[in-house]
């Protein structure tokens, strides 16, 4: 993500990095309500990750902006997962919550980066566990703010 230019040279070494092996597959397009907002697509990379038989995650990345735009949903509820995360030690030790919010049946929050302030990373979610499972449960967008 902080390396755009890196996906030039080809995928293999992300592929690598990220360790899910034939989980994790390049596509050609996905749906529009995987997609990042509008100003951030450009020179999109588009990546399906299956996680159960019927539930997975779009990865969206690019080759020209510093930012990771993810999306979940599927038959499971994802909602207890990305919770648990979000209240793990580890997450709050790196991910400082600036502002939560809630919309219907979804709840967004903006994480700031510890380490460096200049990543932050939305995070939308079911409010609750045991919502509609037809629909998008997960949306994280990423950005590294570069400072032009």
């Amino acid at each position: 993500m902080l390396n755009p230019a890196s996906w030039a040279e080809g995928t293999g070494p992300f592929i690598e990095a990220v360790g899910l092996g034939s989980q994790m597959g390049l596509v050609d397009r996905v749906e529009e309500v995987n997609l990042p907002p509008a100003q951030l697509r450009r020179a999109n990379h588009y990546w399906r990750i299956n996680s159960t038989p019927n539930a997975g995650y779009v990865l969206v990345v690019s080759d020209q902006l510093p930012m990771c735009h993810i999306t979940g949903g599927g038959g499971v509820d994802l909602q207890p997962s990305v919770e648990s995360v979000l209240s793990s030690p580890d997450f709050n030790q790196r991910w400082q919550s600036e502002n939560s919010a809630g919309k219907g049946e979804m709840a967004t929050t903006v994480f700031r980066s510890r380490e460096d302030p200049a990543l932050s990373i939305t995070i939308s979610r079911a409010d609750k566990s045991g919502e509609r499972l037809d629909r998008v449960q997960v949306l994280a967008t990423a950005i590294y703010q570069t400072g032009n």
